[in-house]
């Protein structure tokens, strides 16, 4: 039987395994579908993007649990990669927003996509009670930091 210090490091361990597989999975499922320089941290942004366009930095970082210097990276690697372009409110020329492209919007498909292929892998042989449960835990965990 486990005690504290064994079951507290093989759940942090699962957790961190879990990470790895799910973001090999999507940049290769990615890959088939001939996308390149997206990786998995740029899609909390993308898919905030599609559910509200027009987002600023900061609004972006409080949506993703992610702090501003970092979501700034990550826009501009999307806006090199043509994904995403800042736009200056017309209100006030101080607020920015970062806007889709058409290219950005064409993307959402396959992130449907992906999306569904992961969530076959993750939750697949589960029943909606567990999957419904295991989303509450983890989701309590997160919360916790």
């Amino acid at each position: 039987m486990y005690n504290d210090f064994m079951l507290n490091y093989h759940t942090a361990s699962l957790i961190g395994k879990i990470k790895e597989q799910v973001h090999l999975r999507i940049v290769s499922e990615l890959a088939k579908r001939n996308i390149e320089g997206i990786v998995p941290s740029h899609g909390d942004i993308l898919v905030k993007l599609y559910e509200n366009n027009g987002l600023s930095i900061k609004e972006l970082a409080e949506n993703i649990r992610r702090t501003q210097p970092t979501v700034t990276v990550l826009v501009n690697k999307l806006e090199q990669l043509g994904y995403v372009e800042r736009v200056k409110q017309e209100e006030d020329a101080r607020i920015t927003s970062i806007m889709l492209t058409k290219k950005g919007r064409e993307l959402e498909p396959v992130f449907r996509e992906v999306s569904a292929i992961l969530n076959d892998t993750l939750y697949g042989g589960l029943t909606q009670s567990e999957s419904l449960q295991l989303e509450a835990l983890l989701e309590k965990v997160l919360n916790r930091f």
